[in-house]
């Protein structure tokens, strides 16, 4: 017999998944929104280290031709974003790359506005560019396993879930490189 916190957990699973198939968008629900400036009251600004040397010059080698960097439409767009949940400790954090190079990063409600540099910038949409992250698909998870990350990323109008358990190199690769700009505790 399940435990109400393993009850709860799957519950939360599967809307979740529900969501993501059906195309609904998590924003809005639980943390608040990013600001559009990193001048607002409250937020804090610093630099980011760098990007690990894994990411780096490993564009999708499965993928035919080389990705090139998805465009940028406007400084408040949202390019990616990226939410961390689960696991022992109840991890809830959101990671958000905008169009005008900054990363809006929130741990529990406690946001973080830093800046990537032009390199990393260029990096981060060029993972996003990667033609493989068109077949990875839209639910990834084990649903025998207890208490992994979730993750839920939201790019290119779609949104797709996973626990990392399967092999998806270029959305590892993705989840890799935003990574380091989730706040650290």
């Amino acid at each position: 017999m399940l435990g109400r916190g393993a009850v709860a957990a799957a519950v939360v699973v599967f809307t979740a998944g529900l969501l993501g198939l059906l195309g609904c968008s998590f924003e809005g629900g639980g943390a608040a929104e990013p600001p559009t400036a990193p001048s607002t009251g409250g937020v804090t600004t610093s630099a980011a280290s760098p990007l690990p040397n894994s990411t780096t010059g490993s564009a999708s080698p499965s993928a035919p031709g080389s990705p090139s960097p998805v465009p940028v439409t406007g400084p408040d767009q949202k390019l990616v974003s990226m939410t961390v949940t689960g696991g022992f400790a109840g991890v809830h954090q959101l990671v958000i790359l905008r169009g005008d190079g900054t990363v809006y990063a929130s741990e529990k409600g406690q946001p973080a506005v830093r800046h990537t540099s032009a390199a990393q910038f260029t990096e981060l949409r060029t993972l996003l560019g990667d033609p493989a992250l068109a077949d990875v698909p839209d639910f990834t998870m084990d649903m025998g396993a207890a208490d992994m990350l979730q993750y839920t990323l939201q790019f290119n109008g779609r949104t797709v879930m996973t626990d990392r358990s399967g092999d998806e190199p270029a959305l590892d690769r993705l989840i890799d490189a935003l990574s380091p700009w989730l706040s650290k505790k």
